[in-house]
């Protein structure tokens, strides 16, 4: 498995570094954000270290997809799902969208209502 020595969220995965983890699999480790922007706000990341969405090839298609169904699981474990209920997922890629930590990461946000246009 490739791993940044480097990179917070490597050390996250590897269990080196505490977090609120939430959920973990076989390819992805779902934690809570330390500064969060919504009562639920967990980040899901592969544990392979992918730079961001913008380094995304096609040989990373099973751990990108793994992101999506993970955050679909505590989405519906934190009770975000259901008709009357929504959430939002988003990848932010590069400085001018403050990402901040360069491993691939989905933010999952949800608990209040969201605005569109974000930002």
């Amino acid at each position: 498995m490739t791993r940044d020595p480097d990179c917070l969220f490597c050390g996250i995965v590897s269990g080196d570094i505490p977090a609120d983890v939430v959920r973990r699999d076989e390819r992805t480790v779902a934690f809570r954000d330390i500064s969060p922007q919504a009562p639920v706000h967990v980040l899901v990341v592969p544990r392979r270290h992918i730079v961001d969405a913008g380094t995304v090839v096609p040989e990373d298609a099973d751990d990108v997809a793994a992101l999506l169904v993970a955050a679909k699981a505590v989405a519906d474990a934190e009770g975000l799902g259901g008709p009357d209920r929504g959430y939002r997922l988003a990848f932010n890629v590069g400085p001018d969208a403050s990402n901040s930590v360069s491993h691939l990461h989905l933010h999952l946000l949800g608990g209040r209502s969201f605005d569109w246009p974000p930002g």
